[in-house]
């Protein structure tokens, strides 16, 4: 259902999600590292089961989230195959759509790190060697399909085509746009400028721009470019370098990506 990057300071790894578990592989996927099989419940649930949200946290963590709210904390080892289950996270009670570690600088007291759900709930975490709740966002009744984190500011895309800022801190949220008329499914952050792209199910993709007023403190969002992608339901989308620069996008029944 998901495979992401997860940089770590001593290796890279690259970590799929399935309805069956998770699978960690070497930076090249030549050699498999870490297998972990979802734990089937006595009584199985409607729902089927899967693992969705992948994100590197606190320096030598992997972060998973499973379809029954759970966060799975991997500890990953310098090298070798010796990884572990060393946390689950419980504060999820809908399946996790996402998960994201600070991008930037975080303020003092900011969580590291961000989870979301299928409720539009998040959580705020510090990370260590136990991880600490900080704050939950109570959902409001939209999916909470993607979120990043940069500088203290959380960005949420929702079902409902919103984007909305939230303060890591103290969880007020700071500023909502109707970015887009269907489901967002994609959004990604550049670290070193702090734009924003956003993809959806409506066709289109757009770039902003996040900052913070240097006399407030407040936490501004700017309009910078749009791109339509034509007839194509738009699932994916990514910055391709730290800046912002370009970006990647990829839509339903589309076998290309396409760069701009």
């Amino acid at each position: 259902s998901q495979a992401a990057w997860c940089e770590l300071p001593s290796r890279v790894l690259l970590v799929l999600t399935s309805q069956r578990g998770v699978q960690m592989y070497d930076s090249d996927g030549s050699t498999m590292v870490f297998w972990h099989a979802l734990d089937v419940p006595e009584h199985p649930a409607a729902h089927s089961m899967f693992a969705r949200g992948i994100s590197a946290a606190g320096g030598h963590f992997v972060c998973v989230g499973t379809s029954f709210g759970a966060v799975l904390v991997f500890d990953i080892p310098p090298k070798g195959t010796n990884v572990t289950l060393s946390e689950v996270l419980e504060q999820h009670r809908d399946p996790v759509t996402d998960i994201a570690a600070e991008q930037g600088q975080a303020p003092d007291g900011a969580g590291d790190l961000v989870t979301a759900d299928d409720s539009g709930a998040l959580c705020l975490w510090s990370t260590g060697e136990e991880f600490t709740l900080l704050g939950k966002i109570p959902g409001s009744g939209s999916t909470c399909s993607s979120v990043r984190l940069w500088n203290g500011i959380v960005a949420a895309g929702y079902g409902n085509g919103q984007i909305r800022l939230w303060e890591a801190g103290s969880g007020q949220i700071r500023a909502q746009v109707s970015a887009h008329a269907r489901w967002i499914y994609a959004l990604d952050l550049a670290p070193l400028t702090g734009k924003l792209l956003s993809g959806a199910e409506d066709s289109f993709v757009h770039v902003w721009k996040l900052s913070r007023n240097p006399d407030t403190d407040d936490i501004e969002i700017q309009h910078c470019h749009t791109e339509c992608v034509t007839d194509t339901q738009v699932c994916g989308a990514r910055f391709c370098d730290p800046a912002g620069d370009t970006f990647a996008v990829t839509g339903y029944d589309l076998s290309e990506i396409l760069c701009y």
